[in-house]
């Protein structure tokens, strides 16, 4: 199981694996779905990998203001809570 996902890493994730373009990536983790024009299909499939990758559970909807930065935070709180 890995330890913890970077900004990097998640937003690539994003590019790999659902409509968002690699050119349009954020600068920052501040926005949410919506604004970078993923869908809720792609939130389920993230949700997939993060709970196969660091046992974390995410919401099962995402609430409409859930931004990618709280997506990391939660993954990366969570994930170092288990290893501790």
């Amino acid at each position: 199981m890995a330890d913890q996902w970077t900004a990097d890493q998640l937003l690539d994730f994003l590019v790999e694996r659902t409509v968002l373009v690699a050119d349009e990536r954020p600068d920052h983790l501040g926005v949410t779905f919506a604004e970078v024009g993923v869908d809720s299909l792609a939130y389920l499939h993230l949700q997939t990998v993060v709970l196969d990758t660091f046992g974390v559970e995410l919401p099962a909807e995402p609430p409409e203001d859930y931004t990618l930065a709280e997506i990391l935070i939660a993954i990366n709180s969570t994930a170092r809570a288990d290893v501790a």
